[in-house]
This record gives C-alpha cells, structure tokens and sequence, in this order.
C-alpha cells in the first residue's frame, strides 16, 4: 500500500490544534469590547471572575503561563480602564492583591458570553465527536501539565473529586464525580470547574 504523502497523523493534529488556536485568538482579539482589551487582559479579567476575591499579582502569572512584566503591564492597563482594583496583602506589603471593580464584574460577564462564531462551529459536532475531542483535549493537557508544559487546568483530571471508569461501560456515564456525588461521561469532562480541588 502506498504512503499517503505529507505529514503524519501527529504532524497533522499539531497543525490543526495550532489552526483551532488562531481562531481562538482572532475571536479574542475581535471581542475587545468598549474597553479595547487584549486577549491577556481579558484572560486577566475572566479569571479574577472565576475566583472568589482578590488574588496575588503573581498568581495571574501562574495561572496565565506568562511572565512577571507582561502580567504587571497588563494590570497597569486594567486598572487605568477601572476593571481592576490592586490593594497590598497585609501581611506583605510587597504583595500587589488584585481584584475586579464593579466595572470590571461587568466587563467579566460580557466576555464570559461566547463566541457565536466559535460556539456553532462546535454545537455542529455530533454528540459521539463532542465527546471525543473533550477526552482528547483533556488527556493533551493533563500530559502537557505533567510535563510542566502549561498551568495546571481546573479540570477533572487533576481534580481529588474526579473518580475515572467508577461504572460500568455500557452506560455511558462511566466516570463519578464525588463533588456532586453523581456519574458523567466524556462530554461532560471539565476544562476548568470552579468546584475543583487538586488531587
């Protein structure tokens, strides 16, 4: 049988993960909004949201994978914009503690609107596809976690909740989670969960 010509299937998936992340990109970038925000502030803003108070500055660096001045410069940015509030830890005073103003939990839930472009191109997959690409996309990042390649995720599979294969196959829902004391199946796995405890 001859070779099929051009990369393999790995060379192949890379491109198109990197092609998906373009166009994750450009839609960050379009959805900007009244305040003229770059992806890195929105992703500043999103995550303050999703936490229950104030953070530390270098927390956002962690979380975010990207660096101390980049991080620094962007919530100069945010605070100029009134979307973020910096106060000093009062047991460092070295520590910058950054929360979202009133203006800022505003912002948060307009970008926490997705996409349309982005959310049909996904509620097109079938059910069986749906399912496929979380596992996949789950199993691609907690392998690029354990390689301290990215943040860990708040997702199930670093979750001390989250119980893989707990019920027998046939069902569908074969994994459990103890959170909420119920079984899931693939489609329903986490990226990121509010509810998650590392493991």
């Amino acid at each position: 049988m001859p070779e099929v010509p051009g990369l393999p299937p790995s060379g192949q998936l890379l491109i198109g993960l990197a092609r998906l992340g373009q166009a994750v990109r450009m839609q960050a970038w379009r959805n900007g909004g009244p305040h003229g925000l770059s992806p890195l502030q929105a992703d500043i803003v999103t995550m303050l949201q999703a936490r229950p108070g104030a953070v530390r500055q270098g927390e956002i660096v962690a979380d975010l994978a990207s660096t101390a001045p980049t991080v620094s410069d962007a919530v100069k940015a945010l605070r100029k914009k009134d979307l973020v509030e910096g106060t000093r830890d009062p047991g460092d005073a070295r520590v910058l503690l950054v929360g979202l103003t009133e203006s800022g939990r505003a912002e948060a839930a307009r970008l926490n609107e997705p996409s349309e472009v982005l959310t049909g191109a996904v509620d097109a997959l079938s059910p069986e596809d749906l399912a496929a690409m979380l596992r996949g996309t789950t199993a691609l990042i907690r392998r690029l976690q354990d390689h301290r390649a990215i943040p860990v995720s708040r997702m199930c599979l670093t979750c001390r909740f989250f119980v893989p294969h707990a019920h027998p196959e046939p069902t569908g829902r074969p994994h459990h989670c103890n959170f909420v004391d119920a079984p899931f199946g693939d489609a329903e796995l986490r990226v990121t969960c509010p509810d998650h405890e590392p493991g």
